[in-house]
């Protein structure tokens, strides 16, 4: 699957919702599945970025995609309903939904976690997936089959020192991951994680200041799995974790 070759138009007709749309990993997925004719669903907090993305879609000569200005870290279930119900009536079902968006907040010891920090990058991390997930379900549900991607980390899956928030975030994130294909098991929407790994992105230079971004993988290398997964008809796993960069 790290081989994965998509074929011409094989997301036409299509329509998927990507959060954190706007640079970085989630713009480059969004750009690939404009690219194979999906409509996409670009939903981020900085309206230039997701209208020079919507552009770059356009330019391709993929569908005219829609935008969602929303910042993860002030909406509310409200909000979330009420784009699950703008989506249900502009395409009538979502086929899938990549959860890219994440907040690094502060790196350092455990003891030094101030309150609002973790509340920050639990309320983008977490409950803002727990909460359009949970608005999005029905019309996943309508859609003949349906992908839903997490985002995980190495440090979601092995606490590391010092990254305290981000990592336990990402831990739960793992754990919605496997609730959700548990309690959705053999129906029409699969969920699934991806750890991209070490990308050139403007969050892994804030983690990593002193490494140079040549030596990293560009978001356009690691797109083969997010392709792959959102490919209904040749992805049929459900519960697994998948690696872009498997060590």
């Amino acid at each position: 699957m790290h081989n994965y070759q998509a074929t011409d138009n094989y997301l036409k007709d299509k329509t998927i919702l990507v959060t954190g749309a706007g640079d970085g990993i989630g713009k480059e997925a969004a750009l690939q599945y404009g690219k194979y004719g999906a409509t996409v669903i670009l939903l981020g907090k900085t309206v230039a970025k997701l209208e020079a993305v919507y552009d770059e879609i356009i330019a391709l000569g993929g569908p005219e995609p829609a935008i969602v200005p929303l910042d993860l870290k002030g909406a509310t279930a409200q909000h979330y309903r009420d784009m699950a119900n703008t989506i249900s009536d502009q395409f009538g079902y979502l086929d899938g939904l990549l959860h890219n968006a994440s907040l690094l907040g502060h790196l350092g010891p455990f003891t030094q976690i101030s309150e609002n920090d973790w509340q920050n990058v639990f309320q983008v991390n977490l409950t803002s997936q727990f909460l359009m997930t949970q608005a999005l379900i029905p019309i996943l549900k309508k859609a003949p089959s349906a992908s839903v991607i997490f985002t995980t980390s190495s440090v979601g899956i092995a606490g590391r020192a010092y990254w305290g928030p981000y990592a336990i975030s990402k831990f739960a994130t793992q754990g919605m991951m496997q609730v959700l294909a548990d309690e959705y098991d053999n129906s029409s929407i699969r969920f699934n994680s991806l750890n991209p790994g070490a990308t050139r992105t403007v969050m892994r230079s804030k983690a990593y200041p002193a490494e140079n971004p040549e030596t990293l993988k560009t978001p356009a290398e690691i797109m083969p799995l997010y392709l792959y997964l959102m490919d209904n008809s040749e992805s049929q796993e459900n519960g697994e974790t998948f690696h872009a960069q498997p060590k």
